[in-house]
């Protein structure tokens, strides 16, 4: 038996929530409730009561699916309000004992005590690695003697006041907000495997309004950063190009959209009714795959500029991998190895069974993905209450035999103690 878990995936376009038991070799879809999204923009709340709508709506999909009534969620969040920062943090160790969890939880926080801006609040805190007494690169210290104990932090901030709002249009629906996790993290956790995560791999997670990012290497993750351009420029350009209204471009986009010209044959051509025509033109299939181009590398040219501007460009051996709903366009995966100059791959959610059959689509990456991860995090923090508390740990979950090998993706150091 695993643990029901609640996911709320709000977005530009859509909005999913999914009711899943998370179990040790796959996580059973027991509902799923998805609506068009209204009132988000770029990631951002620009109408409390049109976004609370479609989140009320998916909601009471997914607990008439699943025959459960919701009463809290795991919700992602992007947007370009999310920013990130690295900080290191140190403490003193006995040289007798050697370095407890007690001694991890002390640098972590030594980490977190960065000067925020204000307005601005920590939604994550994620060890990179450890060095002890000077030795650098250590994933796990437990046990070791030194002196001094430092970790690298990846520490991810959100504007306060985006995720206040955000809130406020779960609860509208009587849901109570279990925490928020970023996209990337989220979606990486159900579409990269352990090899890409050693090796060096960039999760591209392309949304209707927003492209999110997250670089995991030596297991862990690196940076994380959203860029305001998604699916939704694609279809503007369309759009703009063809002078179709935007739904229009959107289905153009859909059923005859191509990322990559010298795919698409010179004689492919399809109908439309553009703004003040009496009657549909024909429109070659590779002038439509030609403003799709245009926009797509920039896109990529974008997520060139922030990996190199991360500065672990050169450590992505495993390349980049592709998800979200916008991923699906068929050429993307050509264009971004053109750009890139390394490995693509394009993935959607693995290891889910019952109501799965929806899901297994790039489009829901992150609405599976906040399910294991949420429980992940939350098990990490009863651990770390457990510590604050003098060892007495809460008794709701049983886990760490499950979850100790998934611990270690976000949690370098925790997991020989699970």
């Amino acid at each position: 038996m695993g643990e029901l878990v609640v996911g709320i995936d709000i977005g530009t376009t859509k909005v999913c929530t999914i009711v899943g038991e998370v179990r040790e070799t796959d996580t059973y879809i027991l509902g799923v409730g998805i609506e068009p999204s209204h009132g988000m923009k770029k990631g951002m709340v620009v109408d409390v009561n049109a976004l609370g709508a479609a989140i009320s709506s998916s909601v009471h999909k997914a607990e008439r699916s699943s025959g459960y009534e919701i009463g809290r969620a795991f919700v992602s969040v992007a947007g370009g309000h999310v920013e990130s920062i690295n900080s290191t943090g140190a403490v003193g160790v006995s040289n007798t004992r050697g370095v407890q969890l007690g001694d991890l939880e002390r640098a972590m926080d030594a980490a977190r005590a960065v000067t925020l801006p204000h307005g601005r609040e920590v939604l994550h805190v994620i060890p990179r690695n450890y060095s002890l007494d000077g030795q650098s690169g250590l994933r796990s210290p437990l046990g070791m003697l030194g002196f001094r104990l430092e970790v690298e932090a990846h520490i991810i901030t959100a504007q306060s006041s985006s995720i206040q709002n955000l809130a406020r249009c779960v609860e509208a629906s009587n849901v109570y907000v279990d925490r928020f996790i970023l996209n990337p993290l989220a979606s990486g956790d159900v579409v990269l495997t352990d090899e890409e995560r050693e090796a060096g791999v960039m999760v591209v997670d392309i949304g209707g309004g927003t492209t999110d990012l997250a670089i995991f290497i030596d297991g862990s993750v690196w940076h994380t950063a959203v860029i305001a351009v998604g699916g939704h420029h694609v279809t503007n350009d369309i759009a703009h190009g063809l002078h179709l209204p935007f739904e229009l471009a959107e289905a153009v986009k859909l059923e005859f959209g191509h990322a990559y010209p010298k795919s698409v044959s010179e004689l492919e051509a399809f109908p439309i009714q553009p703004f003040g025509e009496e009657l549909p033109s024909k429109v070659q299939r590779r002038d439509l795959a030609r403003i799709i181009h245009a926009r797509v590398e920039e896109l990529f040219e974008l997520i060139l500029k922030e990996a190199k501007r991360s500065g672990y460009d050169g450590l992505l051996k495993a390349g980049i991998v592709l998800t979200g709903g916008s991923s699906a366009l068929p050429g993307i995966r050509s264009v971004a190895a053109d750009v890139l100059k390394m490995p693509v791959r394009v993935a959607h959610p693995e290891n889910i069974t019952g109501m799965s059959d929806a899901l297994k689509n790039p489009a829901y990456s992150t609405s599976v993905g906040l399910l294991k991860l949420g429980l992940i995090m939350d098990v990490e923090d009863d651990r770390r209450q457990s510590l604050h508390n003098g060892g007495k740990a809460r008794a709701r979950r049983n886990w760490w035999d499950l979850l100790g090998g998934a611990l270690g993706r976000l949690l370098p150091g925790e997991e020989d103690e699970v």
